[in-house]
């Protein structure tokens, strides 16, 4: 029973990982029915930006990680902008190339400016080996809860801004008809901008949890992203809260069935 938690304990808590990252690609994907290759890359990019400000700066940890994904949203509207916006939506094969390319680029730039030798991220939370609390013989340690609490905070803030804001009741009118949305007057393309923000800035997140765990290098997503793949095709990808259940589940079946 020991073992049992302890595998619970951590299959729930890569399957949070997981399914933050998994959100990220539903977000995308709702709005343009295309998988952003580059998703992984744009997270590690983000979470570069926030080591530069908490190790580097000596800025507190919780800031930086705002901070980088405030930079995030913006690169993330940039790309929807220059690069994705002025092809045919209902083309797919230059956006698919274009999310290669920069999965490429993103990579090469951050081992240029980093090198791939391991950094140690700071962890969001209590990381020692005391910061536990014991469950039937298992440790369940307090950055495990503390994963887990994030992200119940991003779906409820996810939620909230789309089913209760202005740009939020547009992204899903885009996701759900593009051509009937720009008919009733909302602007498409700024709504996907913001589609393209909202996930590059949730990615960040994903990166900023994971890193403490994996250390901080240009290749830490390749791995990660193909588990959150799994996640939110699992959970259906088009759902939010699929993605979530999908990544919880491929953590479960990683932990315990291995």
């Amino acid at each position: 029973m020991e073992l049992f938690l302890q595998r619970l304990f951590d299959g729930l808590t890569l399957g949070v990982i997981y399914g933050v990252v998994a959100v990220a690609f539903v977000l995308i994907f709702k709005a343009t029915t295309l998988i952003n290759f580059a998703q992984g890359e744009l997270a590690m990019f983000g979470t570069f930006i926030a080591y530069i400000f908490a190790v580097e700066q000596g800025w507190p940890v919780w800031l930086s990680i705002i901070i980088a994904m405030i930079v995030s949203a913006g690169v993330g509207a940039l790309i929807e902008r220059v690069l994705i916006r002025p092809f045919d939506p209902s083309d797919h094969l230059p956006v698919v190339l274009i999310t290669l390319g920069l999965f490429l680029i993103l990579n090469a730039v951050a081992g240029y400016i980093w090198n791939y030798q391991p950094r140690a991220f700071p962890s969001l939370f209590p990381n020692g080996f005391d910061d536990y609390v014991s469950i039937g013989g298992a440790r369940l340690f307090y950055s495990a809860l503390g994963t887990w609490v994030v992200l119940g905070a991003m779906v409820g803030v996810l939620f909230f801004i789309l089913n209760k804001t202005k740009v939020g009741l547009a992204f899903r009118a885009v996701s759900s008809n593009t051509e009937s949305a720009r008919l009733v007057g909302i602007r498409t393309g700024q709504t996907l901008m913001f589609g393209w923000a909202l996930a590059s800035a949730f990615g960040t997140l994903g990166g900023a949890l994971v890193a403490p765990r994996l250390f901080l290098q240009p290749n830490m997503m390749a791995a990660l992203l193909i588990f959150s793949f799994a996640a939110a095709a699992l959970g259906g990808l088009d759902s939010l809260g699929g993605a979530v259940i999908g990544g919880i589940g491929v953590g479960l079946i990683g932990s315990l069935v291995v």
